[in-house]
């Protein structure tokens, strides 16, 4: 992802300030995203594809990789964040997949979320537990969720996720980003 960043940002002849701006994040933020010493939340990446005018899989996928029909094997998911990350670990699902409305991800949430920041974004979200056990929090209340539980919201409210359990859990997120709002700084966001 990035050099993917780096390269859509030269394509379109912007300077690093310019889509740092446009992204709602600093300029000194993204210059470490595109030499990959940062990995932006999902909630900065879309603000990245907005800003650059392409969809949130565009970030991970060429756009020859780009297809109608896409099948992604269990085996063949792309870790998105660092092994070691700290904070949740996302595995890339249908990145190939050309027009979507869509963007599904397979999440895996650290188990503190204490130090994690409420993350909220244009659009909606849908998560499914897979596997596990997780909590979703959002500012006046949290929910427990099981195995097969699922959960739809407004990915404007503020949110943030836990795993609960021995193990990380694994949730099948899928985010609906609203391309009709107009890009929006996000002050509280790296």
């Amino acid at each position: 992802m990035f050099n993917r960043v780096r390269q859509l940002r030269k394509e379109r002849l912007m300077t690093l300030e310019t889509l740092a701006e446009r992204a709602g994040v600093t300029k000194s933020y993204l210059s470490k995203v595109e030499r990959g010493q940062s990995t932006p939340s999902i909630a900065v990446s879309a603000a990245l594809a907005r800003a650059l005018g392409i969809s949130l899989d565009s970030l991970f996928a060429d756009a020859e990789q780009l297809a109608d029909v896409t099948v992604t094997r269990a085996a063949e998911r792309q870790w998105l964040t660092p092994e070691d990350e700290a904070g949740s670990r996302y595995e890339g699902i249908a990145l190939q997949a050309s027009t979507k409305q869509m963007t599904p991800f397979m999440l895996y949430p650290p188990h503190d979320a204490g130090p994690v920041p409420f993350r909220d974004h244009p659009g909606e979200e849908f998560l499914f537990v897979h596997h596990g056990r997780a909590e979703l929090f959002f500012p006046s209340r949290s929910v427990v969720l099981e195995p097969g539980d699922s959960v739809y919201f407004k990915a404007t409210t503020p949110h943030k996720v836990r795993s609960l359990g021995p193990e990380r859990a694994a949730l099948l997120l899928t985010i609906c980003d609203d391309r009709s709002v107009p890009d929006t700084p996000h002050p509280h966001l790296p």
